[in-house]
């Protein structure tokens, strides 16, 4: 149970880090690279404010599942994690990951659709299909998560 806590609490440290670096990153840096970059290249300025939206946008989206896995660590720590409460963060954490992919699979397409050299595209087709893996693999825990939390309230009926 000791390590138990102690994992707890190096994974809680390293979320709440996390998440205050995709904030900084999130409010200075994403805005400051597009307008540097519209700064520097005035024939791509059209882009800046599209662009910082959409890597807004997917850094809140990776905040979510910070967010929801802080969350779904409450609940083991409160040995309440086979309960169909848990299933709430975890959807969330499925349809943050679905968002995610949206945007960058619309992203992806513009980009391969444009370029001259294949080794950005297939980068990004690498990256669409790790995205896809993550969140099939989080659907399937989901469904396992579901049938443990059935399986307990089947058990907690019984006795």
């Amino acid at each position: 149970m000791r390590i138990n806590g102690l994992a707890v609490i190096a994974l809680r440290t390293v979320l709440v880090v996390a998440f205050l670096l995709l904030l900084l990153f999130q409010v200075m840096s994403i805005p400051g690279q597009f307008a540097h970059m519209a700064q520097e290249n005035p024939e791509r300025g059209h882009l800046q404010w599209p662009l910082t939206i959409l890597f807004v946008l997917e850094v809140a989206c990776v905040q979510v599942v910070i967010v929801s896995t802080w969350k779904l660590l409450s609940m083991v720590k409160q040995d309440k994690i086979f309960t169909r409460g848990a299933l709430v963060w975890v959807d969330a954490i499925v349809w943050s990951i679905a968002a995610a992919w949206t945007m960058f699979a619309v992203f992806s397409a513009v980009v391969v659709l444009n370029a001259d050299d294949p080794g950005v595209p297939i980068l990004l087709i690498l990256m669409l299909v790790a995205g896809a893996a993550l969140g099939l693999v989080v659907v399937v825990l989901r469904a396992l998560l579901r049938q443990a939390a059935d399986l307990r309230a089947d058990m907690e009926a019984v006795i």
